[in-house]
């Protein structure tokens, strides 16, 4: 039997390069009535802690290290009992938030088990260095943080990323899978690959 998906909408505010936004972050939690992974424990721990109930978090992992995804992660690891997991290439964001390290490395290809189900690390650089999104095949879904959104990708205007570098991983990753596969964000709406499959080429000639 495959996991179950289950997402919490949390809201508070995202800062970087001295400007701050309210924004609302979707939780995403994968596993079962006993078992279960968090991606993304943003802004509420109290409102993810409800979400989460009695069930042991296997845990915690994020899609990079911006502060409106991250800012909660180690209180969320502490919380549950827990590894915080974050590929090492976004320390350079993680640091700006935190004094402690995360509890263990995100590698690309790198798997992660819950309820018989399998998620696969993808690393997709562009919306920071260490950007990496989480593909379940037998779920058919991947959760893609910022890197890909309903309507394009995320944002690139700020310190750490790069518009070329997340098409490329948006083209050379995200697009490869199965077109049915539905995206899942880290803000808004899903989407899937083949709703946004076609439109490549207009965001790279929009450029941003």
């Amino acid at each position: 039997m495959s996991a179950n998906i289950e997402n919490v909408v949390t809201s508070g505010t995202f800062s970087l390069d001295g400007g701050t936004w309210e924004v609302d972050n979707n939780v995403w939690l994968v596993g079962d009535d006993a078992h279960v992974i968090i991606i993304d424990p943003a802004h509420d721990l109290e409102k993810i802690a409800t979400a989460v109930g009695d069930r042991h978090v296997l845990a915690v992992l994020l899609t990079h290290a911006h502060d409106d995804h991250s800012r909660q992660a180690l209180d969320a690891g502490a919380r549950f009992d827990a590894p915080v997991c974050l590929n090492p290439a976004d320390r350079v964001l993680w640091d700006q938030v935190h004094q402690q390290a995360p509890d263990e490395d995100i590698i690309d290809g790198q798997t992660f088990e819950v309820a018989g189900t399998t998620l696969q690390a993808i690393h997709t650089p562009g919306h920071s260095p260490g950007s990496t999104c989480f593909y379940a095949p037998d779920l058919g879904v991947v959760f893609s943080g910022d890197t890909l959104f309903n309507g394009g990708p995320g944002a690139t205007g700020r310190s750490y990323s790069d518009f070329d570098t997340i098409v490329d991983s948006i083209r050379d990753h995200l697009l490869m899978l199965p077109p049915e596969t539905r995206v899942l964000t880290g803000h808004g709406d899903e989407t899937s690959i083949g709703d946004e499959a076609p439109h490549l080429q207009e965001w790279i000639d929009r450029g941003h």
